[in-house]
């Protein structure tokens, strides 16, 4: 490596750095904060299979599960324009990732829901329970637990989705990247640089996310032979 490559590589830390703080992980928790309320309201519509809004809901999940994020930026971020709606580069990133997001996560939120034994709803009916009682107490904890490790999955690949918001000239930290390459003419190096940090954001998100998992694990079970009795 020469001197001049590695002078580049050390000056443009910083230049990065600054960006991902700023720019890339304020997108990514905002983003995944919404999707989250938007997914749970989609997954709610069709358990309890409300009229209308739950068609409205599969046909949402058909649209946005099946076309491609990229094209929904540009749809947004340049084709809504020609219909008079006009936005910055960031909200309409953020509206076009949680949009998306939001239809994957609900599949999820719902799948981990109808996973509870019905059971188990029936017993909280027979103890006198409402049905938000029964939700609140009894299903969503349960659900929340199935859940997590899909939903922090989808977390660490928005991480790393959010590069595509320089598509749409949000100066986040691969956009960042792409203009000190342009400058120094070093785009291999800097790309890979650019790489090691979302490398770097996705290691410490996916040790948080065995953390959380360790202490929302159930409780085991004594092993045979080590009972306690009273």
């Amino acid at each position: 490596m020469s001197e001049r490559l590695l002078d580049i590589l050390v000056s443009s830390i910083y230049k990065i750095l600054i960006p991902c703080l700023k720019m890339t992980i304020p997108l990514t928790l905002i983003v995944f904060a919404i999707s989250l309320v938007l997914a749970f309201l989609l997954a709610m519509v069709q358990i309890l299979n409300i009229r209308g809004l739950k068609q409205f809901a599969r046909i949402y999940i058909w649209i946005f599960r099946g076309t491609p994020l990229l094209v929904q930026l540009y749809i947004i971020f340049f084709g809504l324009p020609s219909l008079g709606i006009v936005m910055d580069a960031f909200p309409s990133a953020v509206i076009a990732f949680s949009l998306n997001l939001a239809a994957y996560n609900a599949e999820t939120i719902r799948s981990a829901i109808l996973s509870v034994p019905q059971g188990q709803i029936e017993a909280g009916y027979m103890v006198g329970l409402s049905h938000p009682q029964i939700m609140l107490h009894i299903v969503l904890p349960q659900a929340a637990r199935v859940a997590f490790p899909t939903l922090f999955n989808s977390l660490i690949s928005l991480t790393k989705d959010t590069s595509l918001a320089s598509s749409i000239t949000v100066v986040e930290l691969f956009k960042t990247a792409q203009q000190i390459a342009a400058k120094y003419f070093e785009p291999f190096a800097l790309y890979c640089e650019a790489a090691v940090f979302y490398l770097i954001i996705c290691t410490l998100l996916t040790w948080l996310q065995s953390w959380l998992e360790k202490k929302l694990e159930w409780k085991q079970p004594l092993k045979k032979g080590k009972e306690s009795y009273a």
